[in-house]
């Protein structure tokens, strides 16, 4: 498979990140609405629910001729793994924060996961940023602990969860970019089988905290609001998953995860006002602020750098 971001045009990128950016903010929205809003027991029966719903729909687009990808063998496993793991810790933990954390704390300590990935982009594909790109990732980083060190609301739980999200979101961007370049699963064939080989994981989890039982007695199952709120979040976990996978493959990992914090900049400030579990110190708000301008500079470094890269790539090749 060709590396889409190399060939593909600057519309398209700047598309592709825009798409990821908008269903990353719908996702957050509908998960807040049915876990905080209505109470729902389980984040992990949500992720489950966002599972089964992206197998069913990514059948049907095949069925119908829409989206095409390799039919289960024997050999699927061995393309596709570590993958399907990353994927459900990085939607387990996710949720968990999200639900145990601020808004503008979780945007905040989402920021770890720029720097993660651009060590493992380093580690694995040997490609090493332009200098203006780690002074951004590092100042991003630095305003997330100043941040971080001032958060009045600290809950260690909700710390941890997160962390280990980024860990997950930063491992599983690297190695779905190095999937999408080395194999030929495709963009939609990683997209189903993550989520097919961990729906019975994602239960058996379930189960053994006990969630299935809490989720069996939820009182609003028969609130006609809920169920449609559900499965609107169940639905937007499929296009989510599908943004990333294209984000990804138009442009880099470190830009996936990057876009992924731009978009928490409404999210953040909204929820500085209207979230009702921020408390305010200067020194947090100055390490968010300064968090989130390295990330704006970072983007702008990224997009003006790949355009001449792409350039030069197309004369390398006219010349051949």
């Amino acid at each position: 498979m060709t590396d889409e971001s190399l060939t593909s045009s600057p519309t398209k990128r700047v598309l592709a990140a825009l798409f990821y950016a908008f269903s990353s903010v719908l996702i957050v929205m509908a998960n807040k609405s049915v876990l905080t809003n209505y109470g729902f027991p389980s984040a992990q029966f949500l992720g489950v629910g966002q599972m089964v719903a992206a197998v069913i729909i990514m059948q049907i687009l095949k069925v119908g001729g829409f989206v095409s990808f390799p039919d289960m063998s024997s050999t699927i496993p061995r393309k596709i793994f570590p993958l399907p793991l990353l994927y459900l810790g990085n939607l387990v933990f996710g949720l968990g924060g999200t639900k145990k954390l601020s808004l503008p704390m979780f945007t905040v300590l989402r920021r770890f996961s720029i720097l993660m990935t651009m060590l493992l982009e380093i580690y694995i594909f040997k490609k090493a940023p332009s200098k203006l790109i780690v002074v951004s990732i590092l100042t991003m980083t630095a305003g997330s602990v100043i941040a971080a060190s001032n958060d009045l609301a600290f809950e260690l739980v909700g710390y941890v969860l997160i962390l280990a999200n980024d860990v997950c979101t930063a491992a599983n961007n690297v190695f779905t970019k190095k999937h999408l370049n080395a194999n030929e699963l495709g963009k939609y064939g990683i997209l189903y089988y993550n989520c097919l080989f961990m729906i019975i994981p994602g239960m058996v989890l379930c189960a053994s905290t006990g969630d299935v039982e809490r989720v069996k007695n939820f009182e609003q199952w028969n609130d006609m609001s809920f169920l449609f709120q559900f499965f609107v979040s169940s639905v937007m976990g499929v296009v989510l998953m599908y943004s990333v996978t294209m984000c990804t493959a138009y442009n880099s990992a470190l830009t996936t995860t990057v876009v992924g914090c731009l978009k928490n900049i409404s999210v953040t400030y909204v929820g500085m006002v209207f979230g009702g579990d921020y408390i305010f110190s200067w020194p947090n708000f100055v390490g968010i602020t300064i968090s989130v301008l390295a990330s704006l500079v970072y983007s702008a470094a990224v997009f003006i750098n790949k355009k001449p890269t792409s350039q030069k790539g197309n004369e390398a090749s006219t010349k051949v």
